[in-house]
C-alpha cells in the first residue's frame, strides 16, 4: 500500500522550507555555508585557545575592531551583520542573530552566558538593529529583540532575565487572529547609565533616560525621566535620585 501525503508536492513543500530557512540564516547560501564551516571548525574550542582561534578567524565573517573574545558554543546568523568592539566578550551560548539591520556591541562590553540578541527583521522593517555601547553588561539571559530598532547606551547594566522588546502585535479587531493584524515596531532608547533589575521588561516605544533604575519584575510601558527609579506593573516613578541621600563623606 503506497504512503500517502508523497509525491511532487510534498517535495516542492519540503524544498520552499529548506529555502525559508537559508534565507533567514544568512545573506545566501554561500554566505550560510561559510558560517557554518567556520563556527564547526572552530566554535567549540574551549578554554583560551579557543578565544585566541575565533578572534583570529571570525573576523572573516564578522567585523571586529581591534580583538574581541567569544567563548565556546556561541551561535551567530547573518554574521557579516554584526561588529564587535574591542575588548567585547560573548560569553558561553550566546545566541546573536543580527538579519538585515544588524547588531553593533561596543567596547568592552560583555554579553552573559545564555543571552538572546536577535534583530528579526523578516519584514524590511527600516529601522531594525541592535546598538549597544561601551562598558555595558547584557546579563545572563537577557532576550533584546530589534524589529523597531533597540539603542543602548554607556555603562548600561541589565540583570538576568530582562526582556528588551521593540516589536508589539496589533489586536484590536476581535474578528481576526492577532496573527493577521500586523505589527508595530517604535523602537527602544536606553541612555548612559541605566540599571535594569531581574525579570524586566522594556516594552516597544519606551526611552529610558539617562542614570534611571528599573526595578526587578517591573513592565515599562511609558518612558522612563532620567535619575528616576521605577517599579510595578505598569512601572512607575517611586523615587527621584536628587542627592538627598547621599552621606556626608568622611574626611
Amino acid at each position: 500500500m503506497a504512503r500517502e501525503g508523497g509525491g511532487p508536492a510534498a517535495s516542492a513543500d519540503a524544498g520552499h522550507g529548506v529555502r525559508l530557512y537559508l534565507r533567514r540564516q544568512a545573506d545566501s547560501i554561500g554566505r550560510y555555508f561559510w558560517e557554518q564551516a567556520l563556527q564547526a571548525l572552530f566554535g567549540w574550542v574551549p578554554t583560551i585557545l579557543g578565544m585566541g582561534l575565533r578572534a583570529v578567524f571570525y573576523r572573516l565573517m564578522l567585523r571586529m575592531d581591534g580583538w574581541a573574545a567569544i567563548e565556546s558554543g556561541v551561535r551567530l546568523r547573518f554574521a557579516n551583520h554584526i561588529r564587535l568592539g574591542h575588548g567585547a566578550y560573548l560569553d558561553h551560548n550566546t545566541y546573536i542573530h543580527a538579519c538585515p539591520g544588524g547588531v553593533e556591541i561596543g567596547p568592552r562590553t560583555i554579553v552573559m552566558h545564555g543571552a538572546v540578541l536577535h534583530v528579526y527583521n523578516f519584514r524590511e522593517l527600516p529601522h531594525a538593529g541592535i546598538r549597544i555601547g561601551e562598558d555595558s553588561l547584557i546579563s545572563e539571559y537577557t532576550v533584546i529583540r530589534g524589529q523597531g530598532g533597540v539603542s543602548i547606551g554607556d555603562r548600561v547594566y541589565t540583570s538576568p532575565f530582562v526582556q528588551i522588546v521593540a516589536v508589539n502585535h496589533v489586536f484590536d479587531d476581535p474578528a481576526r487572529p492577532f496573527v493577521d493584524q500586523g505589527i508595530t515596531a517604535e523602537g527602544i532608547t536606553i541612555e548612559d547609565d541605566v540599571w535594569i533589575g531581574s525579570g524586566a521588561i522594556v516594552c516597544d516605544g519606551v526611552r529610558i533616560g539617562k542614570g534611571a533604575v528599573v526595578s526587578a519584575g517591573a513592565v515599562v510601558t511609558h518612558d522612563v525621566p532620567p535619575h528616576m527609579v521605577v517599579a510595578g506593573v505598569p512601572a512607575r516613578v517611586i523615587r527621584e535620585m536628587d542627592g538627598a541621600n547621599l552621606k556626608a563623606e568622611v574626611e
